[in-house]
């Protein structure tokens, strides 16, 4: 198996993000530095800055590469369900997945968003969130035709509720220090969510 010292560029940046993700776990975000980041890959910081000219650009591949993972992720588990309602449901169940095995990502993206300025990595933040909620809507809008979901239900409304009952399930499992309750909370939470979108 070949040292982090010779893997070529890909494997390289690949395993950077990875190293970012679980340093991410286990501290602020904030304060992890290259040189911590080259130490735990066992690199010097002049080799990590050939792949990457500043910590914002290890950022950005790092919100790139969480962008590609969660949405592949809930687009195969939308495509699995047999109907929308069942593609919300594994949606939901998908991201939580998502994040109870990679801690580090919405402690990163929380990071990203508390920064004053318009980094490329919050940009990139803010459009994930934006494509996600277009999933999420167009399924919503093929439940009301289905109809599975209630005609009447405000689709963006929804949509945007969708997304801040994971990111509630995410920050209270942070607080809690216990990111699998998420898991276990995962299919009580989108119940009451359901019921409150469903037909009569």
């Amino acid at each position: 198996m070949q040292g982090p010292g010779k893997l070529p560029a890909d494997e390289r940046r690949a395993v950077t993000v990875d190293t970012v993700v679980e340093l991410a776990a286990e501290q602020n975000p904030s304060e992890i530095t290259t040189s911590a980041i080259a130490k735990r890959m066992g690199l010097t910081q002049g080799a990590l800055f050939r792949h990457f000219p500043t910590k914002d650009a290890i950022l950005q591949a790092v919100m790139e590469w969480v962008a590609d993972q969660l949405l592949s992720r809930v687009d195969k588990a939308a495509e699995g369900a047999s109907s929308p309602a069942g593609a919300l449901e594994a949606v939901f169940m998908a991201h939580v997945d998502f994040v109870v095995q990679r801690p580090g990502v919405p402690r990163i993206i929380f990071g990203e968003l508390q920064r004053a300025e318009e980094t490329a990595a919050k940009k990139l933040v803010q459009a994930i969130v934006r494509r996600y909620g277009e999933r999420v809507r167009k399924l919503i809008e093929a439940g009301k035709v289905s109809g599975e979901l209630d005609p009447g239900v405000d689709s963006d409304a929804a949509a945007v509720l969708f997304i801040g009952t994971i990111q509630g399930l995410v920050m209270q499992s942070l607080l809690a220090g216990d990111v699998g309750r998420m898991r276990r909370d995962a299919p009580r939470i989108f119940t009451i969510y359901f019921r409150g979108i469903r037909s009569a």
